[in-house]
């Protein structure tokens, strides 16, 4: 099926010269774009098109950079890092971000990708050893700390800002923006190759679902946007919704390295934050602990939109009930760079549980999961095909032609729906998927009953060996719980949680894995669960 939106143009051009080269842009060169949340330091769009000219500038004398040269991005969030991201772009080179957390083994492996390193200091001995040990040079690692000193001593002579630029892109359907990891809950991350191409035509997919300037989230004409960036800026969602389209719509943006609730909900009162983009624990949060949001005046904010993981209806009930605010729903992947489907402010109180409906010129087939039972139609694969899905998994041709249909639909592996409304509902993923005696368990199904307990601060469900009455093999639902303030971790409430969930639910849908307490929930950057990680 179509997507219910209108069709929409798509430029042939490079993503650089769709952000930096348009002749269309409805804001003015000195308007504040980024700010970071701890320092106050700023910087505007003028400015933020310097440094990354002078960045390109940078890498093409310093190490002879060449269009299709890969550099590693190894950050946290940092107000520096959209121009390291862009002057990368505009050399003709490709940014390969990757998680700031990672050892030194685990950045080794990445190394086969690139020989040029952007890093923090504080994650500079991690970056030396691991180039170290790749045999590349350490005048290969760039600290983005010092890169305002760096860049302001460079081109001192040569700083205009008005030069139209050309990145050395011929292709922008085939020339790489990006290598980005996919998520890697149930194996190793993939780096995925993503297009200039695909990644204008994803911000063009969601420009058109919001005005731009005022009001572009909320609809309301009279607040204009102020964004808080608080996922990872290194994940496909940081990279497309916040650095890119939000400089795309001129919508300013405050930095933030990671989310603290404190810190979040002074940032949103001291910068009159109206939106920002969160995954379901930060939405968690901000309804489990009214002591700490309760303490500062969050009015200006309008709206969340979460993604990453389900997020369900009765928590978006109860952060409305708490604090009278929205929240949209998103679904995408790595691979589609990544937004295929949304909800506006306006659809969000209207379909909670959904993720929205399927951007413009994207097409979406559901296929029958092998082995499993159609009867009610909610356990169909998504397949997905659009300008916006990636070129294939970098060096593994076998596993890209397993993802993709004979005729071009990418099989992303999710389980669900559409409504009669249009709207997708997710209901699990194949891998995820618990096999009880032949019948499919979703674990986002139990996860949101669970969260409805009042001892229940945390919540993921998984599959576990179980051995049924008869004696025979098969998998059961376990919930692995992070019990809430003032209850005990107990055989009494692993006991209450547990038939609590059971007598709302069918019979092999019941937590016979049991209910074990843990310290916290083991999640990626992005949010999403690492259920290999649970055991029992």
């Amino acid at each position: 099926m179509s997507s219910p939106q209108p069709h929409i143009d798509i430029p042939e051009t490079d993503l650089w010269s769709f952000l930096f080269e348009r002749i269309d842009r409805g804001y003015p060169t000195d308007r504040v774009l980024f700010t970071d949340v701890d320092t106050g330091e700023s910087l505007t769009y003028g400015e933020t098109r310097q440094n990354a000219l002078d960045f390109a500038h940078q890498l093409q004398q310093r190490w002879g950079w060449k269009k299709g040269d890969v550099l590693i991005v190894f950050s946290a969030n940092s107000l520096w890092l959209p121009p390291v991201i862009w002057g990368t772009l505009a050399a003709g080179g490709v940014v390969n971000p990757v998680n700031p957390d990672l050892t030194a083994d685990e950045l080794l492996t990445r190394m086969k990708l690139g020989t040029t390193v952007a890093t923090q200091k504080d994650r500079l001995p991690v970056a030396l050893e691991a180039v170290s040990r790749a045999g590349i040079p350490s005048s290969r690692v760039i600290v983005i700390d010092d890169l305002p000193m760096q860049l302001e001593n460079s081109n001192s002579n040569d700083r205009s800002i008005h030069g139209p630029h050309t990145p050395p892109i011929c292709d922008p359907a085939r020339d790489l923006a990006f290598l980005a990891y996919s998520s890697g809950t149930s194996g190793m991350p993939k780096p995925v190759m993503l297009s200039h191409r695909n990644m204008v035509a994803n911000l063009c997919q969601l420009a058109s679902r919001r005005s731009a300037g005022v009001g572009g989230y909320s609809g309301r004409g009279d607040i204009e946007d102020r964004d808080l960036a608080i996922l990872p800026l290194f994940h496909i969602f940081g990279l497309t919704v916040i650095l890119n389209l939000n400089l795309y719509m001129g919508v300013p943006t405050f930095i933030m390295p990671q989310f603290r609730l404190d810190s979040f909900c002074a940032a949103v009162q001291r910068h009159q934050i109206t939106h920002a983009g969160v995954v379901p624990s930060v939405i968690q949060a901000l309804v489990s602990h009214p002591h700490v949001t309760s303490a500062y005046n969050l009015s200006s904010l309008q709206f969340l939109s979460s993604a990453a993981a389900p997020l369900g209806a009765d928590l978006v009930h109860a952060l409305y009930a708490k604090l009278r605010l929205r929240v949209g729903q998103g679904y995408g992947l790595t691979e589609c760079s990544p937004a295929t489907h949304t909800q506006t402010w306006k659809e969000s109180p209207l379909y909670p549980g959904c993720v929205g409906r399927l951007l413009p010129n994207m097409t979406a087939r559901f296929v029958p999961v092998e082995g499993e039972d159609q009867s009610n139609g909610s356990c169909r694969e998504i397949w997905l095909k659009g300008p916006n899905v990636f070129l294939g998994y970098l060096g593994d041709e076998q596993k890209t032609r397993d993802h993709f249909s004979a005729d071009g639909f990418f099989k992303t592996g999710d389980v669900g729906f559409e409504d009669e409304h249009g709207n997708l509902v997710i209901t699990g993923r194949i891998k995820e998927l618990i096999k009880y005696n032949g019948c499919q368990v979703a674990p986002a199904e139990l996860e949101s009953i669970a969260l409805r307990h009042c001892a229940v601060a945390d919540v993921a469900v998984t599959g576990v060996q179980w051995v049924t009455p008869d004696r025979m093999e098969t998998e059961a639902p376990a919930a692995f719980v992070v019990v809430r303030s003032g209850h005990l971790a107990d055989e009494c409430t692993s006991d209450t949680i547990r038939e609590f969930v059971d007598e709302q639910v069918e019979s092999h849908k019941q937590l016979r894995g049991g209910v074990h307490f843990v310290s916290e929930i083991p999640r990626n950057a992005a949010g999403k669960i690492l259920r290999r990680k649970l055991q029992c």
